[in-house]
Order: C-alpha cells, then structure tokens, then sequence
C-alpha cells in the first residue's frame, strides 16, 4: 500500500508545481547628446525685426481738421509728396486777419512819421515847445514796433497756410498710418510713421543689457550679412524686462532682399570676458548636480559614465563649466538625473 501512494503523491506534486516564468531583457534607453562648446566666444540666436535707420514721425505744425488723407500704410513716397491736407478755412482767416492788422500798423506808422515832420517844422517857427517833439518821437518808435509785430504776425500766417499740407521730409516707406480724414488734430500729433529710405537695421530684444558687439543676420531667402552694435536701450522694457537694441547691416543692402517689418534669424558673438580660455559650455539638461557633485555623462562602449566638472557659471539654456574633456567631445544633453555609472544606453542620432 506504501508502495502505491509514493508515486501517486510525487506525480501530483509534480502537476502543481508553477512553471518559472521567461525573463525578457529590456532594451536600453535612447539618449540624446549634444557636443561640448567652447565658451570663449558662445553664439546667442535671437530673432529680429529689419528696420530703417531713420523712422520719422510725420505731424502738422499747426492744429486743424484733416480734410484728406493721400496715402496708405506701405506705400512709397518720394520729397515733398502731398500725405495729408488741412481745412484751410481758419489758416486762411487767420492770414487774412494777418494782413489787415499788417496794414492798420503801415497805415499808423506813415502818420506818427508825418506829425513829428510837421512838429519839427512848427518847433523851428517858434510856434510849439520843443517838449513836443519828445512825445512824438516815443509815438513813432511805437508805431514802428507795431509794424515789426504786424509784420511777424502776417510771415507766421502766411507759414500756417503752406503748413496746412503735409508732405513727405525724404523718400522712404510709410510704415504707419493713424491718422484719418475728419480727424481733429493738434500740432504735433504724429499721423504716420516714414521710414526713410537708406541704411537697414535689425531691432532685437536682449535679455540683459550686456549687447554683443558684431554677429551676422539672415533673411528668409538665406542672405546673410555682418552687423555690428548701434545703440541698446538704456532701460529695460517695464513689461518684457528686455533692452531693446539695434544693429546695422554692414555693407550695401538692397532693399528687396531686406524688406522693412521681416523677421530675421541675428546670431550674435558673445565674447565672454571671464573665460580662461579653457571654460566649455553645455546644455543645462547635460549638467547633473546630485549628491556625487556636479557631473556630466559620455557614453563608453554603450555604457554611461559620469565626468566631474567645475561649473562656473549658469544662465537660462546653458552652464559654463571646465572639465577634462576635449572641445566637441559629445555628452548626454537630457535625463542625467537618471542615469547610473555602467547604465546602458543607446546614443540618439540627431
């Protein structure tokens, strides 16, 4: 009977005893990797704004109702070209006036003239005191000052009337156009925006205030030139916290290939006055700062491997750093807060 159930209970034993499960290797984790710069002189790629060297805000002198507008925003001009024209109504009036009271002071200034003559005369026969002759003199030096008023008065009115048409100050391009017709305006209020005709400049917005000096520009069409600094801002804008800056393209530039209002790619040379010469720049993704001390990470043999590194500066994309490897060495650029020494990985090729 012993005999029996041995062999009946080991083959039941055998029947419920699980199966081990196949173990799948997983594959190793893409990496991507970016090369290490030299940060003696880094490139900063900003977008920018073609512009005219020279934009004129274009006003009346006086104030008025525009009776007529004569150009649209785009258009070109040339000197002296009709934009905008007045009710000359009231500048003609105010002429008219001008001439009258013009007049009235010639007409004043003959008669004070003529009654100190024939004082003179009646002084000399005995006739009137010489005191006399004191009060029409000082009579004559007010009419003759009147004249002068009256006379600046009628060339002011005269002025008024060729300012009631507006015209272009140059050739160039209107950019802008505000103001319309029926439109009351006072002196002074900009109707328009010309851009005259001449050197091209590119307007780009920095981060800080330290602008480079020299870099290059290239259009949509892949036409590229020199730049060099103009002018940045003094201030930062209150709501961007950008200094707005100004380079101009170096060179003869043709107007069809730099058209006022296109976006341009501006790759500026940062010089970086702090570098030894030896400092390297990455992306800050490449920089692992754990409790081993800032690292970065190569790939060796399909493995990750941890570098020491000095880090030196930091800005919003980048750090500066010195390391023992070589300019243009390739190191991982992303998820280094992951990876483990002798982890494998498979480099993403870019």
């Amino acid at each position: 009977m012993a005999l029996v159930f041995v062999p009946l209970i080991s083959g039941l034993t055998a029947c419920s005893r699980p199966a081990a499960p196949s173990e799948t290797a997983s594959p190793a984790p893409w990496v991507r990797m970016a090369a290490i710069e030299d940060a003696t002189n880094s490139t900063q790629v900003l977008s920018g704004t073609v512009k005219a060297r020279l934009e004129s805000p274009v006003a009346f002198q006086i104030g008025g109702r525009v009776l007529t507008r004569h150009v649209e925003a785009g258009q070109t001009v040339r000197t002296g070209q009709l934009l905008f024209s007045l009710d000359p109504r009231d500048v003609e009036a105010s002429e008219q006036a001008a001439r009258a009271q013009l007049a009235a002071a010639e007409a004043a200034m003959v008669t004070a003239q003529r009654e100190l003559e024939r004082q003179r005369r009646l002084v000399e026969q005995g006739f009137v005191s010489a005191q006399t002759l004191d009060r029409l003199e000082l009579a004559l030096r007010d009419a003759l000052s009147r004249l002068d008023a009256a006379r600046a008065q009628a060339t002011q009115a005269r002025n008024a009337r060729g300012y009631a048409d507006l015209r272009a100050p140059g050739n160039g391009v209107i950019t802008e156009v505000s103001g319309e017709a029926g439109q009351v305006v006072s002196a002074g209020q900009g109707l328009a925006v010309l851009a005259l005709a001449g050197e091209r400049e590119v307007e780009v917005y920095l981060p800080s205030a330290v602008a480079p000096r020299k870099g290059s520009v290239t259009n949509l069409q892949g036409s590229t030139a020199s730049v060099e600094l103009r002018e940045v801002a003094g201030a930062a804008d209150p709501q961007s916290r950008t200094w707005r800056a100004r380079y101009r393209i170096e060179g003869p530039v043709a107007t069809e290939d730099w058209p006022l209002g296109a976006v341009v790619r501006l790759s500026l040379v940062r010089a970086n006055a702090e570098s030894t010469g030896a400092d390297q720049r990455i992306p800050l993704g490449a920089l692992d700062e754990r409790a081993d001390g800032p690292r970065i990470w190569r790939v060796v043999n399909g493995q990750a491997e941890p570098i020491p590194v000095e880090v030196l500066a930091l800005d919003a994309s980048h750090a500066r750093i010195r390391s023992p490897l070589a300019t243009g060495d390739r190191v991982i650029a992303l998820g280094t807060h992951r990876l483990t020494p002798g982890m494998a990985v498979r480099e993403l090729t870019p």
